[in-house]
């Protein structure tokens, strides 16, 4: 197939398709005429990076993915350097859900006080006043 109906089917563009054949993940067969070729095989290759990319993999991460198809695997994260992109990521969402938990503590801790706070304001008193708006130049 050609690259225009490659990048059909994979829901992608050429342009995509041109930039990952200059990183030397998709591979790059011509015709006599100079025209791109491709067949089935890089069409997995693509479903194996855009699925990563969907799931917080960043181009680069994905290149043990595409060798690892690419040397002939039926599955392109059974090989070793795949196992430990996968390791690595996971202990990099641990440490983002880890820094998330703790905001959440915090925003709630705040929520909290400041729910008690409005709460001790007597109904009907005096309007709250805004310092912020203040100037004093």
């Amino acid at each position: 197939m050609r690259i225009g109906e490659l990048a059909a089917r994979a829901g992608t563009t050429t342009r995509t398709l041109r930039y990952y054949e200059s990183r030397g993940l998709l591979p790059a067969r011509r015709e006599g005429n100079g025209y791109r070729t491709y067949d089935e095989c890089d069409l997995k290759l693509l479903e194996q990076i855009r699925t990563l990319q969907d799931f917080g993999f960043d181009l680069e991460e994905t290149r043990p993915f595409v060798e690892c198809l690419r040397a002939g695997h039926p599955e392109g994260d059974t090989c070793p350097a795949s196992l430990a992109v996968y390791r690595r990521k996971l202990d990099e969402l641990d440490s983002l859900i880890g820094q998330l938990t703790a905001v959440r503590e915090t925003v709630a801790r705040e929520l909290a006080r400041a729910e008690l706070a409005a709460e001790a304001e007597a109904p009907g008193g005096p309007e709250p006043r805004c310092e912020l708006g203040r100037h004093t130049w």
